[in-house]
């Protein structure tokens, strides 16, 4: 494409809602977000928008990293324009499609003229050159049926990438998604925002990762991962739960059933099953043992554990935060941890065990009465 500027005219929209159809949502973003990063790729620089003033913050949104102008009526974005432009008069997909294509290629000043003589966008002129790989949609249902055509296309060319995707009919891939190459999908995976997948990974079963960063030959399995960086060599899943603000470190172990939540996780730290992580620093190759819970809320307020380097936590270890652990300290299992663990000490809290002879019997014997 040698246009350097493209011309959208967004004021299109359904009988049913009054948002722009280009801000109608598609594999997880809106049609104006995917169009966009097309046109980046194909050396567009410039983008005129005419667009009412009701939706411009929105449509300022989908088109986020773009310089972008809006306009309120053709005339006055024609006259800004300089050169060759690119017209996109009606609502459109980038998804290959054969036929005739409602997108052109022209000189701004023929389209001065060619306004000054009222023609609209719509008409293209004489010296204006097709461009072809437009899908022209006017509403809603003929976008939802466009979906697998957008879906293929762009697992098609992370296939072209190098990356292998088991079931494509049980694959979605947003299109602001990153994926290097050596990286296996597998089905039910759904990749979504501005994700970053690193090489020789493998993703899923039955994963969804949204605005997260995944570092290489890292495995996420039957998990989620949300706004959230993990590391190399680490393996997230099965049933893994990473809320936002995470950030899990390389060679870790984030297992079944764990639950992590705006913490840092460091290098080597092992989170097997069944723990619950919330508002806490977390050192490197620190053990959780299972059932450990950081109990980070009181009803009011949120406070943050420290965990040093080396720990190792006992099962069923109740952290009441705010509280620190130093570097290699352990808990006893069952402890409920309230005041600081120094370094390399063992903390234990927990009631003595005692028993009581012959209980059992007389209790068993109490039935028969």
């Amino acid at each position: 494409m040698d246009c350097k500027i493209v011309l959208f005219d967004c004021q299109g929209h359904s009988a049913s809602s009054a948002k722009p159809l280009m801000l109608q949502p598609i594999l997880f973003c809106p049609v104006m977000t995917w169009v966009s990063q097309e046109l980046l790729r194909c050396g567009v620089q410039r983008f005129f928008v005419i667009c009412d003033e009701a939706w411009r913050e929105e449509m300022a949104d989908a088109l986020s990293g773009c310089d972008v102008s809006f306009f309120s009526d053709a005339v006055s974005a024609i006259a800004a324009c300089e050169g060759d432009v690119l017209v996109i008069p009606c609502p459109v997909l980038p998804v290959m499609a054969f036929g005739e294509s409602p997108i052109y290629c022209a000189d701004s000043a023929v389209l001065r003229q060619m306004c000054d003589n009222g023609a609209t966008l719509a008409d293209r002129p004489v010296q204006g050159k097709e461009s072809l790989g437009w899908l022209p949609f006017r509403h809603e249902a003929e976008l939802n049926r466009a979906m697998p055509l957008c879906r293929d296309m762009i697992l098609s060319r992370h296939m072209e990438n190098g990356v292998t995707i088991m079931d494509p009919t049980a694959t979605y891939i947003d299109p602001r998604v990153t994926v290097a190459a050596g990286t296996v999908i597998l089905p039910g995976t759904i990749l979504r925002g501005k994700t970053v997948i690193g090489e020789n990974c493998e993703i899923g079963p039955n994963s969804m990762i949204r605005d997260s960063v995944i570092g290489a030959s890292t495995t996420v399995n039957a998990s989620q991962v949300n706004e959230s960086a993990v590391g190399a060599y680490t393996t997230v899943g099965p049933f893994t739960y990473v809320r936002p603000h995470c950030q899990i470190g390389d060679h870790c172990r984030v297992g079944d059933f764990v639950e992590v939540k705006n913490s840092v996780i460091g290098n080597g730290t092992k989170i097997s099953h069944l723990t619950y992580v919330g508002d806490s620093d977390v050192g490197e190759r620190v053990n959780f043992g299972c059932g450990t819970v950081t109990t980070n809320y009181d009803g009011h307020k949120k406070y943050r554990c420290t965990i040093g380097d080396d720990v190792f936590l006992g099962c069923n270890t109740n952290l009441i935060a705010p509280v620190t652990v130093g570097d290699g300290a352990y808990t006893a299992a069952g402890s409920t941890i309230t005041d600081e663990v120094p370094k390399d000490a063992l903390g234990i809290a927990r009631a003595r065990q005692i028993n009581k002879d012959h209980w059992a019997a007389r209790f068993r014997e109490s039935w028969e009465k």
